[in-house]
């Protein structure tokens, strides 16, 4: 049996990665963030639910001047980890909570096995979380998976299939990440990246123009090192999780927009519960006038206009590390001339 790796990063081991990145960056990769620090997104755009800012306003280039929106909490965030798989690194910086690990399943399984797994996770996750699974699905199901277990013990894939679906299934129920990377070092082969929510996945205006990976100049957008979704949810691999109170469902994903100071946990888009987990929703009358806070409207920095506050206070205590983005927006400049 194959086993499970959990490997921690510490100070030293993230220095190490940020040094190798400096050193030995791809070209492809730097030239896509100047591009993206060319474009200058408007303030009013980034804001935008369910779109990503990726902001590098001045400084070199390193991780803490390199600042990404998260789709959770609307907040700009510092890329703290520059790892030598640069999708990782974006998709880590998208989200502020939840993703604190990154589920890495390992194979060597080639192109077309990839593409069977694929459509197999898909359809399991559609039937089987939060469901009670019809007769004809659970034979498709185990038809589909002895199909797939047959193909790679007969190329003499490791894992086996058996290991790959019960750890992926598992990973899924008890971790409930925003993403799990289907890893395939199979130099005729590309890596998928499975989200578990629409949300999750890249705004296509954004990384429309993400390099492949590839080494090879000639090389289409067919070859790839990992799937990542340039082309936003139309070439993204969701699975179709089912969302809700029943039993086995997933929570429902809801974009929030939250004061930017990190140990703040105000959101300005919605009355904020009283309670973590609190059936607020489902009293009415005194009760749940008493459960929930009226919304925060927040205050915009002044300069940048890229985040708000729901304080001054903590907009003081947020300055050490915005300072390193904030900048007036180029339009603004623009007219003042």
């Amino acid at each position: 049996m194959s086993e499970l790796v959990c490997k921690t990063l510490d100070h030293d081991a993230t220095d190490v990665l940020i040094d190798k990145w400096l050193e030995h960056r791809n070209d492809a990769y730097w030239e896509w963030f100047m591009r993206v620090r060319e474009r200058r997104h408007s303030a009013l755009h980034s804001l935008q639910r369910g779109d990503q800012l990726l902001a590098w306003s001045k400084g070199d280039f390193v991780p803490e001047n390199i600042f990404m929106r998260t789709v959770d909490t609307a907040r700009l965030i510092p890329l703290d980890l520059f790892t030598m798989l640069p999708e990782l690194m974006l998709l880590r910086g998208m989200h502020d909570h939840g993703c604190d690990d990154i589920f890495i399943i390992v194979t060597d399984m080639k192109r077309a096995e990839m593409d069977a797994a694929t459509e197999y996770f898909k359809f399991v996750c559609q039937y089987t979380f939060g469901r009670t699974m019809k007769p004809d699905t659970e034979r498709e199901i185990h038809y589909r998976h002895a199909r797939l277990k047959h193909t790679l013990e007969h190329q003499r894939r490791t894992p086996c299939f058996p290991q790959i679906d019960l750890i992926f299934r598992a990973i899924l129920y008890e971790r409930r990440p925003p993403f799990i990377v289907l890893f395939s070092h199979q130099t005729t082969s590309y890596s998928q990246i499975f989200f578990t929510d629409p949300l999750f996945v890249p705004a296509s205006d954004i990384f429309f123009d993400f390099p492949s990976g590839c080494p090879n100049p000639c090389c289409t957008e067919d070859c790839e090192m990992i799937r990542f979704p340039r082309h936003g949810r139309d070439s993204a691999a969701v699975l179709p999780l089912r969302r809700g109170r029943r039993p086995g469902s997933f929570r429902r994903v809801r974009a929030r927009e939250m004061c930017n100071w990190i140990d703040c946990d105000v959101a300005f888009t919605e009355s904020t519960p009283v309670g973590e987990g609190s059936e607020s929703s489902s009293t009415s009358g005194k009760g749940s006038a008493d459960t929930t806070r009226p919304p925060v409207r927040g205050q915009v920095c002044s300069k940048c206009k890229l985040v708000k506050y729901c304080s001054a206070e903590h907009q003081r205590k947020d300055w050490e590390e915005h300072r390193r983005l904030c900048v007036k927006p180029a339009t603004a400049e623009k007219d003042e001339v």
